[in-house]
């Protein structure tokens, strides 16, 4: 386990919000991708795998963490990438730094795609597939364990979180969180994804089905104990707005802790409305800050143009 700190913010909200650094995880910037890339690491050279594919955006900070896990590891990296919308980022360009090879199609022929590029390295390598995100059985336990860290915490400072909020994605990190709570039978606390991109309907599911296989179980129980808002997707993955912006300026100016407008700091303000709007007073709040320093510098000139 990493044992990432958890800070007191300097936010004036009628309940204390604190933050858990995952983005200070010592590897690539570190983030919940990061967390992840640890346990697909230790299969990776426990295999002898000599290539991995995965598949994200130009923008996917799993697909930066890979590239660079894999350029560590001196093993080729293939990353299969949707060509709509894609854009440089500073993720984008580590990731060919890192010298992975990108390959671009249409959205709706990743799977296909996929699927040939395993059947061409299997003849000749020995490839290791790692879904999009990190999702799977173990970035499902990467957040395991990080509930432990969060249990260790409370012990140690007397305290209990009454919510957990963070940015909610491909769904193994809300989880691992959730198969943490419902293992430790914690349901005082309420663990809330806010989406990122994903509508409630298809998001929550997928969470759902994540506990499932990773508990090798099905509960009626596991329904009530995702709460999955999609309210601020903001119409999809990376898409953003003036509000989101000024929060992760606020943040930063506030704490010292830039935020991102594709994951952290649109489940930050996602976080601040849901606490106003449900009227939510005198709790302990716990923010997961899931990574992403690069992407901050892409909304760096937005940002900082603004006076007020």
């Amino acid at each position: 386990m990493f044992n990432t700190p958890i800070e007191l913010l300097n936010e004036n909200v009628g309940s204390k919000i604190y933050m858990k650094r995952d983005d200070l995880i010592p590897f690539s910037f570190g983030g919940n991708k990061a967390r992840k890339a640890e346990k697909f690491k230790k299969e990776i050279v426990k295999n002898k795998n000599d290539v991995v594919v995965t598949y994200g955006s130009s923008s996917s900070n799993h697909c930066r963490v890979i590239a660079n896990m894999c350029k560590e590891l001196g093993i080729k990296c293939v990353i299969v990438s949707p060509v709509e919308n894609y854009k440089e980022t500073y993720n984008s360009k580590m990731i060919r730094m890192f010298g992975a090879e990108i390959i671009k199609v249409p959205l709706n022929e990743v799977s296909k795609k996929i699927d040939e590029v395993m059947k061409i390295l299997d003849e000749k390598n020995k490839p290791y597939f790692i879904p999009g995100g990190g999702h799977g059985n173990l970035g499902t336990e990467a957040y395991v364990d990080c509930y432990k860290e969060i249990l260790n915490y409370e012990k140690n400072n007397a305290i209990n979180f009454d919510y957990i909020f963070f940015a909610s994605g491909t769904g193994t990190t809300q989880a691992g969180l959730v198969c943490g709570q419902y293992l430790n039978k914690d349901f005082y606390r309420k663990i809330v994804g806010i989406s990122i991109a994903r509508n409630k309907n298809k998001g929550k599911k997928i969470v759902i089905d994540s506990i499932k296989e990773y508990l090798n179980k099905d509960e009626k129980e596991f329904e009530e104990l995702v709460e999955f808002i999609d309210k601020y997707t903001e119409d999809g993955y990376g898409k953003s707005n003036k509000d989101i912006l000024k929060t992760i300026r606020s943040v930063l100016n506030n704490n010292g802790i830039p935020l991102n407008s594709t994951y952290t700091g649109k489940a930050y303000y996602g976080m601040l409305d849901y606490i106003k709007c449900n009227n939510i007073n005198n709790k302990n709040i716990l923010f997961i800050n899931t990574g992403g320093l690069p992407l901050f510098f892409d909304d760096l000139e937005e940002i900082s143009k603004w006076t007020y």
